[in-house]
């Protein structure tokens, strides 16, 4: 069947499923949460759509490869080879996990995004809370990020050690609204240009690891990890290399703008999925093997010591750069996210109204100065902790955060192969039982705090939605 034929059935299709029966409504209708096609292939009434598969997987790649993978092999140095283990049980889960978003994105073409996915399967309380849990991880995670990057640019940039880290932090977090209002596609393509840029001291450190291991591979039983091997230690270093994993969904928030989404978004997922394992895994091995472990869990710069002990680069300050550059592309990346999230939830009455607004060039506006203050609130909060303890607590929150809406998207696959209307019925079984089961592992892998932040945030979304569905008014007929 062509690829058009076979987006269409499936979008029919899922308009047959119960709860679904918007997605198609009556010519001159379109009702709260429904989506309808023009002859361009964009939303009637909605955006236009400017992203396409390269700028898709930029997203996928620059969202989940942010600052904390130069760090990483540190934090997992204490674990030795149990960190190997762990970091295949994170890759295969969260693979598991980007196979089920893409599936989704399949079922339902026309869709603008992980709400439309939840509310058609699980119904809207459970879509909303885990939707309101990701929209808080969002704005969440770029204050994050424009801590972690103050942090690199003083030795990046000395220039700029004088500055206040505060003024930088809050300087950063404004300069990628300010971009993003730019529209969608210079957000894209500044988002394929930054992916590029920080991947080029991860194929250093590859191409690193393979020359030694064809010149002198016994450099690699030089240092092993003394660790031994234990359950504790795989799943403390898989609970480590999770966060590390977070944005697979990424090509999925803002569907309403990509081209041919229903064949877009799971390739580029994928595709950027399985780049982003292949990169954490080999560089994390590379580090892990190549370095005394008890040196290794004391260094601040992992990589840049690597290529000190074996190149002699004196690349500290260049790996800064690089460091600042990923930092800054999951910046762009996370904005644009979070303004497109906005824009969605407010179109389907789960954020005022007025938080649909877009500028003349199409940007989510209003989206995007919201998020925007929501993150200036983060970071001034942040400045009141050290910048460490700051960086770690925002993380724990935002992993916390993004749980729920993979537990949902696993579970609405179960509900359509219980239902019976999506083909093939025991891929979506499959997919749908090992992705919450993968989601559970990692709530319990976590520990009882990440569980109790999350069950907060849902909690503060329970009378917010319960006000907007009590002010929307009921649907006509």
């Amino acid at each position: 069947m062509p690829d058009r034929e076979l987006s269409e059935g499936y979008g029919r299709n899922a308009c047959r499923i119960e709860g679904v029966s918007e997605c198609l409504p009556a010519p001159g209708r379109l009702r709260t949460g429904s989506f309808r096609m023009n002859t361009q292939g964009t939303v009637a009434g909605g955006p236009g759509r400017e992203l396409g598969f390269w700028m898709c997987t930029a997203l996928v790649v620059g969202n989940t490869i942010g600052m904390g993978i130069f760090l990483l092999p540190a934090s997992l140095a204490p674990y030795g080879f149990n960190a190997l283990i762990g970091w295949g049980i994170t890759v295969t889960g969260m693979t598991v996990l980007a196979r089920v978003f893409a599936r989704l994105a399949r079922v339902f073409p026309q869709a603008d995004g992980p709400y439309a996915y939840m509310r058609s399967t699980l119904g809207e309380w459970p879509a909303f809370l885990a939707l309101w849990c990701y929209w808080i991880s969002c704005w969440i995670t770029n204050s994050a990020l424009a801590v972690g990057i103050v942090g690199y640019l003083a030795t990046a940039v000395p220039q700029l050690a004088g500055v206040p880290p505060l003024a930088l932090a809050l300087a950063l977090l404004w300069l990628f609204v300010a971009l993003n209002l730019l529209g969608v596609k210079t957000g894209g393509q500044v988002q394929v240009a930054t992916t590029v840029l920080k991947l080029v001291p991860m194929a250093v450190v590859i191409l690193l690891g393979a020359w030694l291991l064809l010149s002198e591979p016994s450099t690699y039983a030089q240092n092993p990890p003394t660790t031994p091997l234990s359950f504790g230690g795989m799943l403390a270093a898989s609970t480590i290399a999770l966060y590390a994993m977070l944005g697979v969904e990424s090509a999925t928030v803002p569907a309403g703008r990509v081209r041919d989404p229903g064949r877009t978004i799971p390739r580029a997922t994928m595709a950027g999925t399985l780049l982003t394992a292949v990169i954490y895994v080999v560089v994390s091995a590379v580090a892990i093997t190549l370095i005394p472990q008890q040196e290794l869990a004391a260094s601040e710069a992992p990589f840049a010591d690597l290529l000190n002990r074996f190149l002699g680069l004196g690349s500290g300050r260049w790996l800064a750069v690089f460091v600042v550059v990923s930092g800054l592309g999951a910046l762009n990346g996370w904005t644009l996210l979070a303004s497109e999230l906005t824009r969605t939830m407010a179109s389907h009455g789960l954020l005022p109204r007025r938080l649909d607004a877009q500028n003349g060039r199409g940007a989510p506006m209003a989206g995007l100065l919201v998020t925007g203050v929501l993150a200036t609130a983060m970071v001034l909060m942040n400045y009141s902790k050290s910048l460490v303890e700051g960086f770690t607590f925002l993380t724990l929150v935002v992993t916390a955060a993004n749980l729920p809406l993979y537990l949902c998207c696993a579970l609405a696959l179960v509900v359509l192969w219980k239902r019976g209307e999506a083909r093939p019925s025991r891929d979506l079984m499959v997919l749908g039982i090992l992705g919450s089961a993968y989601v559970v592992f990692a709530l319990f892998g976590m520990g009882r705090e990440p569980f109790l932040w999350g069950l907060a945030l849902a909690a503060v979304g329970v009378p917010v939605f319960a006000v907007l569905r009590a002010r929307r008014q009921p649907d006509a007929g």
